[in-house]
Formats: structure tokens, sequence, C-alpha cells
């Protein structure tokens, strides 16, 4: 007798350890191939969602039946997934059904333009770039400007993480937010007493950064040869501002490597050899060295600048037109040695 019941407990544990790993297996045990990341947009259907994660899923069939039974047909979030080893479909369709999803890094360059800068995003967004532009349009609208690019103060060069479902607006509100922040009362005071407007600092820290190449140990010396052309009087003559004038005319398709005297005349508002004065604004997105550059602008007598071929990358500067031609024609050597057009 003792036997037999020995017998039908280990039966009833064989079956409902058989069964219960059938459930586990089922709902949570590793369904994940290959890592990966899996786009479900707003208007996703079912169909849709199962064929974004056959790709990633071992059984197709048990994530499919545990997708129903939860009906992940009728509640479901849109975003980036990552369906990542160790994964359950269970877990999976809960990840889904509540929205959590896995940021995507951005990269924000010195872009020429803000229409540049979201034909770049916008590859890491649900939305395309013509519904980006027509949202920072009206932003920029409702802020009394005319278009997204006069919104470029606004951004900042650096790595920034948003969602794949990111809309205009909550893109728009981070970097508004880090502008905010960055403005203190410390940098307003610089400002006033620099006898600069907000769009002139801009616009005199972007050539700082072409010219500088990013490079911040030379911002503050390049800040404060442009601020003393500025108040000379003097044009500013900076061939960044040249390239930036040609590149809006031909939508950035142009790539230039050298300036010739033939690009000098380039007619644009943004062109520092034919026009007086600072630019109406940025020639390209900056970053927050930069800006600090133009606002601590090193006190020098410099007038000229010119690229160093002993330390490229760098320049070399005077305050003597005399030694600024032996500067430049070294330099032109340099180029014409390496054939550089």
């Amino acid at each position: 007798m003792k036997k037999a019941v020995l017998i039908i407990i280990l039966l009833v544990f064989v079956i409902g350890g058989f069964f219960g790993f059938r459930f586990y297996t089922k709902y949570y045990g590793n369904n994940i191939k290959k890592d990966g990341y899996v786009l479900i947009p707003h208007n996703a259907n079912f169909k849709q969602i199962l064929d974004s994660a056959r790709k990633y899923v071992d059984n197709k069939e048990t994530f499919e039946a545990v997708a129903k039974e939860k009906e992940l047909d009728k509640h479901f979030k849109a975003g980036r997934y990552h369906f990542q080893r160790g994964l359950g479909n269970a877990n999976l369709i809960n990840m889904i059904k509540a929205g959590n999803q896995s940021e995507n890094s951005f990269r924000i360059g010195d872009f020429g333009d803000v229409y540049q800068m979201l034909g770049k995003v916008t590859k890491k967004t649900e939305l395309d770039s013509l519904q980006f532009v027509n949202g920072l349009n009206t932003i920029a609208s409702e802020k009394g400007y005319n278009n997204a690019e006069d919104l470029k103060k606004y951004f900042f060069i650096d790595t920034y993480n948003f969602f794949w479902t990111v809309t205009p607006e909550e893109f728009f509100r981070k970097f508004e937010d880090q502008y905010s922040e960055f403005w203190n009362l410390e940098r307003k005071a610089k400002e006033q007493q620099s006898g600069l407007t907000r769009d002139q600092v801009y616009a005199l820290a972007s050539i700082v950064y072409k010219e500088s190449g990013g490079k911040e140990d030379e911002m503050r010396t390049i800040a404060g040869l442009y601020l003393n052309r500025y108040r000379k009087g003097m044009k500013l003559q900076s061939d960044p501002t040249v390239i930036y004038a040609i590149n809006k005319q031909t939508n950035f398709q142009q790539s230039i490597k050298r300036v010739f005297y033939k690009h000098l005349s380039t007619p644009s508002p943004y062109n520092t050899y034919a026009n007086k004065g600072i630019p109406p604004g940025p020639i390209c997105v900056v970053d927050k060295n930069s800006v600090d550059a133009v606002l601590n602008a090193e006190k020098n007598d410099y007038i000229f600048m010119c690229a160093d071929p002993g330390r490229l990358g760098y320049h070399k500067f005077t305050a003597s037109a005399e030694q600024h031609a032996i500067n430049a024609k070294a330099y032109q050597d340099w180029l014409n040695s390496k054939n550089i057009k």
C-alpha cells in the first residue's frame, strides 16, 4: 500500500514537473535567438508586430500564442524595444504592452543648418524629416521666428538620448531646457558686458568653432582676434563663412576644402569677405565651449590668423600685415605641395 502511494506521489511530481516545465518554457524561458531592436509604429497591426519580432525570437509559435493570450493585438504601445537574450515570451509582451522602450543615442554635430541636422536625426525616429521640419517650423513661428533654421542657437553639439517615438515638441523641449540652463546669470552678465546681442554671440561662436576645428585650446584666442576686427570696423574675413554661403546655395551638396579668390564674392549676408560686421546668425550648430570662448575672449592685439602647416589644425597669429603675408605664403605653398584644391 505504501509503495503504491509513493508511486502515485512520484507520478504527480513527474507530471506536475513536466507541465510546470512546459509552462515556464512557454512564458518565461529564453526565447531569443539573437539580440536586436524591434520597432513598433503607432499604427501597427498584430501581424506587423509578429513579423518584426520573428527575426529575433526562437520559437515563433509560442510567442504568437502568448501574445494572443495577453491580447497584444489590442493593447500595445509604439516604440523601439530591445529583444535581448534571457527574455521569455511573457517578459517581451509585457514590455511592449507597458511601453518600456529603449532610448537611442543621437549625435548632434556641427551641422550647417537645422534641416541638415534633422535629415540625420530622423533616421532614428518614427517620424520622417518632413514631419519634424513642420513641427519645428510651428515651434519657431510660435516663438516669433521665421522658421526652424532660426532655432539653431538652441542646439549644442553633444550626444543625446531620445526614444524612437520622440515628437518634434519633445525633441525641442530637451534642447530648450538645456539652453535655459546654460544661460545662467553669470553668462548673461558677460553677454551684456560684451556689447553683443545673443545672435551675435552665437554667430561669432560658430566662426570660432569652425576656425578652431572644435579644439578648445585656441578658441579664446580666435574669439579675441575676431572681436578686434569687429570693433575696429574691419571685415571679419573668415573662410568658413564663405564655405557656408556656398553650401547654403548648393544645399550642402558641394565639398569645399580650399577657399579661392573666386569664392570670396559669393553673394550672401553670411559672407564676411563681402560684408562688414557679424553675420546675421550662426553658420553651424556650436558647442558650449565656443560660446564661452566668445564670452571670455582672450584680450590680445591679433588681427590676422593663418593655418600653421607645421602644426596641422592650429594657427599662427599676428598683428602685423607683413608677418601675416609671410605666414599665408607658407600655407599656400604647403597646400600646393599637397595638391589640395
